[in-house]
Order: structure tokens, then C-alpha cells, then sequence
């Protein structure tokens, strides 16, 4: 296994934006990645997303540490999480619910199969 460096997580070039698959109204996120799969199905990388809401679509377990904005993760059950700059979340697999962004997040953050 290699070691992967993700430098300077705040300023890293991402992909060109597009758009949430699973909008719920105006206006529609976007979003934006720079990611590393390796062979066994790990993968981490820096994801950016616009404001807006959504459904989360990534069904794999998820760590992730939020380097700058504000937003709100409603689960499909429990209550509300507000995440802001400097907070870091431990999805487990199959967390389902819902994405507010009030201000352009950006993450670094590892999936990996459960």
C-alpha cells in the first residue's frame, strides 16, 4: 500500500462542478472533487459542494473533516447535525438523510466498504 498526500487540502484543484444527482429545490448544489481510489475500494480525496439541499447519495462508511463553510445533515433517522469549519463526522455505512448547505463547504474525508 502507498501513502497518499493531499497537500494543502484548502487550496487543492477539484474537478469542474456539477450538479447534486438528487436536488430537493432552488438552488441546486453542485459539487466538486479531487479523489484517490486505490484497488480494495478505499478512496479519499477533497469534495467542495454549493449551497442548496439534497439527498446523500454515498452509501459507503465515510470519515470526513470539514475544512471550511456551514451546513446541516438531517439523518433519515435522528436528529439534526450542524457542521461548521473544523468539524470532523464518522458516517457509518448506509447513513441516509439529507444535505443542507448554507455556505460552500469544502472536506477532505476517506469511504471505504463495510
Amino acid at each position: 500500500m502507498s501513502i497518499t498526500l493531499l497537500p494543502q487540502c484548502g487550496d487543492l484543484l477539484l474537478s469542474a462542478p456539477s450538479p447534486v444527482a438528487v436536488p430537493l429545490g432552488e438552488p441546486v448544489s453542485t459539487v466538486a472533487v479531487h479523489a484517490v481510489e486505490r484497488p480494495d475500494g478505499v478512496e479519499t480525496g477533497v469534495w467542495e459542494c454549493s449551497p442548496g439541499r439534497w439527498r446523500r447519495q454515498i452509501m459507503q462508511a465515510e470519515f470526513c473533516h470539514f475544512i471550511q463553510g456551514r451546513c446541516r445533515f438531517i439523518p433519515d433517522a435522528g436528529s439534526p447535525i450542524d457542521i461548521a469549519a473544523g468539524d470532523a463526522l464518522y458516517f457509518p455505512a448506509n447513513s441516509a438523510g439529507v444535505w443542507e448547505v448554507t455556505e460552500t463547504v469544502r472536506k477532505s474525508y476517506v469511504l471505504w466498504p463495510d
